[in-house]
């Protein structure tokens, strides 16, 4: 087991995150953007980010080659799906995708929407650890946080309209 800090400050111990999202023991700030019968879309909870989407497979696997083919199909179909809308209802112009093998959680992919304001950061893929660190420590306030808040209610709305 493990704690994990959530970006409301409450802090959970689980023996895996992404597990305990998926199957709802933990539910994230605003809730479930969209789910199907493999993955679970949500905000996610330790970056208070606009738009910041982590794609989580429902099955405690950690390689792209271990999903199954109905799970590879759902995958870039819900991808595909989820990134539509980013642009279409939240403006999001250009999302870092992030998966990685050597995570302590199991298969998920971080969709990270690039701001104006991420820029004063740098541009490459290394600008964005410094991104994440400071919405982490920097934006918790009120106001930033209900407009991640509203951001997901509308994803949600178009995901499952």
């Amino acid at each position: 087991m493990r704690n994990i800090t959530l970006s409301n400050g409450n802090i959970v111990e689980v023996e895996c995150l992404s597990c305990a999202l998926t199957s709802g023991l933990i539910e994230p700030d605003g809730g479930v953007v969209i789910e199907t019968d493999h993955f679970h879309a949500h905000q996610d909870v330790a970056y208070p980010i606009r738009g910041l989407i982590i794609l989580a497979s429902k099955r405690h696997i950690n390689c792209f080659d271990e999903l199954s083919e109905a799970e590879k199909i759902d995958y870039i179909n819900i991808l595909t799906k989820i990134r539509k809308a980013q642009r279409e209802v939240l403006g999001i112009e250009h999302v870092y995708y992030f998966y990685n093998e050597d995570t302590t959680h199991h298969f998920h992919t971080w969709m990270v929407p690039r701001y104006e304001w991420m820029y004063s950061f740098g541009r490459s893929v290394e600008s964005v650890r410094p991104v994440l660190l400071h919405a982490r420590n920097e934006m918790n306030d009120e106001e930033n946080v209900n407009e991640v808040l509203e951001a997901i209610k509308l994803l949600t709305n178009e995901l499952n309209g």
